[in-house]
């Protein structure tokens, strides 16, 4: 928690000093229409990684075994998230994305965070000094996911749906697959069937960019709607 201080501290720091804004620029303070957003971002996300889960249960013929829930587990798990998506949030979508959006224009920034993204992830993964092929697939999915949450952060002037979007990931993939510190909280995988060659790696394509490219189609979407007035994001 100090460390999510430290980092709103900064940001403000940085904001006010470069650009002559104050932290409200990130459209970070809650109001009902943010918080409509951040919901929509989060079921957006679940439904989509739910979809993902499906096809990889029906390709891989995987079998699940159920768990008895723990509620108490579950809202720690969705604390801690909660926390680690906004701390990242702030970092690669917050006062540095803002003001290089300024300095150097929205598609540069965002592509430079997409690639920072990327390579951070080679770090928090633990896979450097891995084969070149998986550092190559790591910095393409998870680059292509900043990309889409940044773009999520210039076009919404917040990053109340970005964080829906990344606490919904985390969140869910959570109930389903090892990770630390909570993970499998509702169901385990008891058996599935491998894939080899190019069919693996196809799958893979796939179930790594499916989740991002379906979120890019309902940013899109979401922008035409109400919540996001056109005159908003001129």
């Amino acid at each position: 928690m100090l460390g999510l201080l430290v980092i709103i501290v900064v940001s403000w720091v940085l904001l006010r000093f470069i650009e002559k804004k104050n932290i409200e620029a990130l459209g970070i303070v809650p109001n009902l229409n943010r918080l409509i957003q951040f919901v929509i971002g989060f079921f957006i996300i679940a439904v989509i990684v739910l979809i993902n889960i499906y096809i990889e249960t029906i390709i891989l013929k995987v079998e699940w075994e159920l768990y008895s829930i723990d509620y108490n587990t579950i809202f720690n798990a969705f604390v801690y998230h909660l926390r680690s998506a906004l701390t990242e949030e702030l970092v690669f979508r917050g006062a540095i994305l803002y003001i290089l959006i300024q300095r150097i224009g929205a598609i540069k920034a965002i592509w430079l965070s997409a690639i920072v993204f990327g390579v951070y992830h080679w770090f928090s993964y633990g896979i450097i000094g891995e084969r070149i092929i998986l550092l190559a697939y790591v910095f393409v999915i998870t680059g292509f996911t900043g990309y889409v949450w940044a773009y999520t952060f210039h076009k919404t002037k917040s990053i109340m749906l970005g964080l829906g979007f990344h606490l919904g990931y985390n969140l869910i993939m959570s109930f389903f697959y090892e990770s630390q510190p909570f993970g499998e909280l509702i169901m385990s995988q008891t058996s599935k069937v491998g894939l080899i060659g190019w069919n693996e790696f196809y799958y893979s394509m796939f179930k790594g960019l499916f989740p991002t490219m379906t979120t890019l189609v309902c940013v899109k979407l979401l922008l035409k709607t109400k919540l996001y007035p056109q005159k908003e994001n001129q």
